[in-house]
Formats: C-alpha cells, structure tokens, sequence
C-alpha cells in the first residue's frame, strides 16, 4: 500500500503532493495503486514521476483507461494521476496505466481555434502562470491582456515577465516598458529579466519556489533559454540567435514539467501563435478592473458606453484617465469571449441574436431622426 505520509522528505513533495491531493488519493490508496504527477504527454501515453523507496522514478504509463472525447478531461501535463503499476499491459512494454485522475485545482485553458467550440487545457494544477514577453519586439499590451486574462480564469496568479531586458536599450527605456506593462496587468507583477546577464533571475526564482508553475508565450519570447536558466541546465534546446534582431528560434514541441533546484517545478510549453479565449468572463473583469470600475458609474445599468448619457467611461475617455487602447481592447477581447461561449449555450446565442436585432432596430430609428419628416 502506499504510504500518505507528508512530511518534508516525502518524495512527492518536491512535485507539489500535499494534504489536498494526499486526501484525494486515499480512496485508491487501498487497491494497491500508487499517486504520480504527469510530466509529459505523448499520444496516449503519459510519463509519470511516482514514488520509488525514498526518492521518484519516472514510468511510461497507457491512458487507454482514461480515455474520452472531452478535450478538457484528457490528460495533461500537471495532472496528478491514480497509476496501476502491477497490472500493465501484456506486451505493451509500459510501466503502468492510469487508472484515474485526481481533481484539478486550476487548469490553464484556451480555445482551440476561434473558428471551433473546442477548448484546449495547457497545463493543470499550476500555482504560477508566468507569460514571457520579449523585449526585443515592440510590445503588443493587448496579447499581454489576453494571457492574463485567462490567468486569472485558471485559478493560477499572473505574472509577466518581460524577457531580453539586456535588448531594451537602458534603464529608462526599460522603466517606460515595464510600465506600459503594469498598464494592461494591473494587479500582476512584472519583472524584466535577462537570461544572457542574469538580470532579474534572483528576484523571478524567489517568486516561482515551492510552487508549479507554467511559462507561456509566443515563439522567440525567449521561453527556451529562459527555462534553461532557471533550471540551471541545458534542458531545451535554443537554435542560433540572429544577431540583427537578438531572436533565437523556439524549439520546445511538448509541455514538460520539471523540477526547479531551488524547489517548486516548472511546466515549460511550445510557442503559442494564437491564444484564443475561452470562458474567461471571471479572468476579464479582474483584468480590466479599471473599465469594470468606471462601468458601475455609468447612469445606466446596461450602457453600451458609446455615446450614452451619464457615461462615465466616455467621461474617463475624454479627460484621458482610461486610454483609447485599453478599451477597445476589453470590447475586443469580451466580444471573442462571448462568441467562444455562445457556440457552447443556445440560450447565450438567443440572447446575442436578440440584442443584435435590438441594436439595428434602435440604429435604424437614429437614421431615420437625423433624417428628418421625408416629403
């Protein structure tokens, strides 16, 4: 039987066990199961870190058992699995197979494609949700909004991290930087760190200690070398940096877990060209806070904020307290939400239909005013 023991030495310790998962796990614990924590995923079939004597091995376990249709229960990197080690499968040449999955805490979700009802889970059970932003491009404020939306949505804490600082140009250019940044994350830290010079390394290892957490962003936002730093080795390969640009390539092609050697583990993931959302209404309003803020002062409880009367965000518009950007961004960023959700909730199309149909008949209506009597 496996021993639930939790004290410090407990090898699962070190991968994020605690009391949570422990009573989680007792019921399977009699069956002769053991817990492990997913590292890897590959086509059905999950490495596993699980408890050997006083330390972990890592097994090759078979998902068949777990199998199902619904993208967001499969399997995923961070899970932390009920796995049978003593009845494999006859010539599979696997260590095990999952027999269960324990429940997430928090799972870090996209859409799948803004063209499909389909989600997509990135990481489960993660504390930290690091979004690296490359500082040797011109800052997009509003992808950053949308990584830190769905931050917020999984359960994990944002944080950016905006990488190459050594590129930005000097100290007062990188102040201006990871301003604009505090801008569209408030609430969220933002540090500027350099893997070439160590700048900021301390302060980010400090940050990330004890828990699991999962480093997001596009392709050439420096994920690769920046995981190699902080895990102090050469675990991701990082092609040649172009030397008109500071750019390296971005190699990583699956979503590992690692552990950090000052404690805690570190989910690293391919680059993400697109970064749709998914059900994020709770992420989004903690994220525009400020417009969600200036909302509740609005005359009117259902203000469009176009060019109602009493509209305190139009009033925040024009003194310039709330940027242009800022809010087309939120209308942009709730308008995809909506259409994700409403592919998913009949009742939420009817209610779009609705309002649309609404919208073009009061349209018609201003039209027809500024017109005038028709002779």
């Amino acid at each position: 039987m496996f021993d639930l023991d939790l004290s410090a030495a407990h090898p699962l310790t070190a991968y994020g066990w605690d009391d949570g998962f422990a009573e989680n796990f007792t019921p399977h614990a009699g069956q002769g199961f053991v817990p492990g924590r997913i590292v890897r995923v590959d086509r059905g079939r999950v490495d596993v870190v699980v408890p050997e004597g006083e330390g972990t091995r890592t097994v090759l376990a078979d998902t068949a058992l777990v199998a199902t249709s619904d993208p967001m229960r499969v399997p995923c990197t961070g899970d932390w699995a009920v796995i049978d080690l003593e009845n494999g499968l006859v010539g599979s040449h696997l260590d095990g197979v999952v027999r269960a999955l324990l429940p997430r805490r928090t799972a870090f979700l996209r859409s799948a494609s803004s063209k499909r009802s389909e989600g997509q889970i990135l990481a489960a059970n993660v504390d930290h949700a690091v979004i690296a932003v490359s500082l040797a491009d011109a800052l997009d404020l509003g992808r950053i909004e949308r990584f830190v939306s769905l931050a917020w949505e999984s359960g994990a804490q944002p944080l950016v991290v905006l990488t190459k600082a050594d590129l930005a140009g000097g100290a007062d250019t990188l102040g201006y930087l990871a301003a604009d940044a505090e801008s569209a994350a408030s609430g969220v830290q933002v540090l500027a760190v350099s893997s070439a010079t160590g700048e900021g390394l301390d302060v980010l290892t400090a940050v990330l200690t004890g828990g699991t957490s999962v480093l997001l962003g596009q392709s050439g936002a420096g994920k690769s070398t920046l995981a190699n730093a902080l895990l102090g080795q050469e675990v991701q390969l990082v092609q040649a940096i172009r030397d008109r640009d500071g750019k390296g390539r971005h190699t990583t092609t699956t979503r590992d877990l690692r552990a950090l050697p000052g404690g805690g583990v570190l989910i690293d993931t391919p680059g993400l060209r697109g970064v749709g959302m998914w059900d994020a209404g709770t992420g989004l309003a903690r994220t525009f806070s400020d417009v969600e803020s200036l909302a509740e002062d609005c005359r009117f409880h259902d203000c469009a904020h176009e060019a109602e009367p009493g509209c305190a965000v139009q009033e925040a518009l024009g003194s310039g307290e709330l940027p242009v950007r800022r809010l087309e961004s939120y209308r942009k960023l709730l308008r995809e939400n909506q259409r994700i959700v409403a592919k998913t909730d009949a009742r939420l199309r009817a209610e779009i239909r609705r309002d649309w149909k609404q919208k073009q008949a009061l349209g018609r209506h201003m039209m027809e005013r500024k017109r005038g009597p028709q002779k």
